[in-house]
């Protein structure tokens, strides 16, 4: 099975980036896409095969999620841990026979920290909620995490270190869901590769200096280590300043 996450910074505009393109080229079986920025009203998206799912935030043109699959879920949650009312469209989750496919854009604590304390208060909660997942089935949890786990997922990890996205407090949160029975699947296959990043400033050259940091994952279940085949960065792949990235499980996930 191939699955696919890509912050957007707005799927309208994206649009007319090529991601059209990328999306028939890759034929991923679920495809989930952050920062939507826009009320599923508000574009069309043809694409034969697949059933769409929209967690718009209340607020238009911003945050949002969505889900693209080939696969019918049994169940479609909007938020978690009951707040259907997620005004912010963060959180969504289809539940399949054998696993649940988690899509969340985490909060950013802004430049100055201001959202910090809500931001760990949030990711408290989230964390509570993947783990009464996977204590039915295991889960596969996608999106823009809004944070560099260690030095080696950015570039400049020195001169960010009190930043938004690499304080201790946000670090320590991923470290914590990981010790909760979770993977890191891209970190699980390439231990030690460097200059591997999926979110890049629109600052002059940035992107094309490779610049960046990885903030964007696939976090597995534990139990699905046995499943994973790959889990790649599409740094190539223009159309946003995140770039997708790539998870492929063994069949016998969907079975």
């Amino acid at each position: 099975m191939k699955f696919i996450s890509w912050n957007v910074n707005g799927i309208r505009a994206c649009v007319q980036k090529g991601f059209l393109d990328y999306f028939k080229e890759q034929d991923a079986d679920i495809f989930c896409i952050q920062e939507t920025k826009c009320q599923e009203d508000q574009i069309t998206l043809d694409f034969e095969g697949y059933h769409q799912y929209w967690h718009s935030a209340v607020k238009k043109g911003y945050s949002g999620t969505a889900i693209f699959s080939k696969h019918k879920p049994v169940n479609v949650s909007y938020g978690f841990n009951g707040k259907e009312e997620d005004i912010e469209g963060r959180v969504l989750t289809l539940e399949f026979d054998t696993f649940y496919m988690v899509n969340v854009y985490t909060p950013n604590s802004q430049r100055d920290l201001a959202r910090l304390p809500f931001r760990l208060s949030w990711e408290d909660e989230f964390s509570g909620y993947l783990k009464k997942l996977d204590a039915h089935k295991p889960v596969i949890l996608c999106g823009d995490l809004n944070v560099a786990h260690h030095e080696i997922d950015l570039a400049n990890p020195k001169s960010n270190s009190k930043n938004s996205g690499f304080t201790q407090e946000e670090r320590g949160k991923m470290t914590t869901l990981l010790e909760n029975g979770f993977t890191d699947s891209f970190r699980y296959m390439n231990p030690t590769k460097e200059g591997s990043y999926t979110w890049w400033s629109y600052m002059n050259k940035v992107r094309e200096r490779n610049i960046g940091w990885r903030i964007d994952y696939f976090i597995i279940s534990n139990r699905l280590q046995t499943n994973l085949l790959n889990s790649e960065i599409h740094s190539n792949i223009m159309g946003s300043d995140h770039c997708p990235i790539i998870l492929t499980l063994d069949d016998q996930l969907i079975k």
